[in-house]
């Protein structure tokens, strides 16, 4: 799985540099892997069944002239569906993401007011910030030359950015972003709360792994 995710964006990019439908349907088919290969080595019926299905849209897609398309639309779909996963626990009555992992993670002597404030602002930091990268990848996707949405749709835009480009900031540049603002984050947090549950980032990374699906799945009393 670890090997098909840094395939993704590389054969994405290998697609956009060699302007190659073949390519192009390559990185798709590997990102259509990722969710699908676990269920169909655990023998999942409907996974299966969806196997004949996503060939034969891969197969249509080659022969359309908008095999693009995915590929323009994954980053903005991506990063839409991250910053959702963020902001939607800032509504009333539900705890905010990054507290909700904070109560877990100080499990047994639970949060301070402040750091239960200071999770909320950094849950909407990721949700802020991962709108901004989707919002900077349909804009890039919409002026990009050649090949772009709006060449696509048969609109000029009056400034256009070379497909590479494009390509560099969404399978590239963004995962570099998105890193080193969590590692920012990781640091200063380490500054202004120095009692922490994990003994480093690999340790911090490992306990959240563990409790990552209670994270996504508990709610405000």
């Amino acid at each position: 799985m670890i090997a098909l995710a840094i395939a993704y964006p590389v054969t994405a990019h290998m697609a956009v540099a060699t302007r190659s439908v073949a390519v192009t349907v390559a990185s798709l088919a590997v990102l259509a892997s990722l969710p699908l290969l676990p269920r169909l080595v655990a023998r999942s019926v409907v996974a299966w069944c969806l196997l004949p299905v996503i060939v034969a849209g891969l197969w249509l897609l080659a022969q359309s002239q908008a095999a693009w398309l995915p590929l323009y639309t994954m980053p903005v779909v991506v990063n839409l569906f991250g910053a959702w996963i963020f902001g939607h626990t800032l509504a009333p009555g539900k705890m905010p993401l990054i507290e909700r992992l904070a109560r877990l993670l100080h499990e047994e002597d639970g949060i301070t007011d402040e750091i239960a404030r200071y999770a909320r602002k950094v849950t909407l930091m990721w949700a802020l910030f991962l709108s901004g990268l989707a919002v900077l990848n349909l804009t890039l996707a919409l002026l990009a030359t050649p090949g772009g949405i709006l060449l696509m749709m048969g609109v000029q835009p009056i400034v256009t950015v070379p497909v590479e480009v494009w390509s560099l900031f969404a399978n590239f540049i963004d995962y570099v972003m998105a890193g080193l603002l969590f590692l920012a984050e990781y640091a200063w947090r380490r500054r202004k709360f120095p009692q922490q549950p994990y003994r480093n980032l690999f340790d911090f990374i490992n306990q959240a792994r563990r409790v990552g699906h209670r994270v996504l799945g508990e709610r405000r009393p």
